[in-house]
């Protein structure tokens, strides 16, 4: 017989508060567990597993949303070719590198607004020696010299 774990030793186990496993047991993410005579929940040791690849996933990006689409994906495998991780890493990862690319750009022009000086938003964003995008930001080319 496998040993049956209480609510804070789950948790304590995951690196997870107790809030956190009732809240991912509400929303599906781990199974209801059983309960003792006095009504305590007691969880299988695989709880605990599941838990730690709860945050790893989220730590990957991953929302709870698709971190339940993956574990539900798992539960119901359907034979060795099932490549739902291999599909969903890989989107995962494109939107990674999107925002990487968006921080690269804003950080360019945050680097060219430190050296160009500029130390204040009204005053630089009616300069055309600007670096900041404002004009980009509100959608028009033009420059406001008033």
């Amino acid at each position: 017989m496998t040993a049956l774990l209480r609510t804070g030793q789950v948790a304590e186990a995951a690196g997870v508060n107790i809030q956190t496993l009732r809240y991912y047991e509400r929303r599906g993410l781990l199974a209801e567990p059983e309960r003792s005579l006095g009504g305590h929940r007691l969880y299988p040791a695989d709880a605990v597993t599941t838990l730690r690849v709860i945050k790893a996933a989220q730590r990957l990006g991953f929302t709870l949303e698709e971190v339940a689409d993956l574990l539900d994906a798992g539960r119901h495998r359907h034979g060795a070719a099932d490549s739902s991780l291999q599909s969903r890493a890989r989107t995962k990862l494109e939107e990674v590198e999107a925002r990487i690319s968006d921080l690269n750009t804003i950080r360019a022009a945050l680097l060219e607004a430190l050296d160009a000086g500029c130390d204040d938003l009204a005053v630089c964003a009616t300069s055309e020696d600007c670096p900041l995008p404002f004009a980009e930001l509100a959608g028009t080319d033009e420059s406001s010299t008033a």
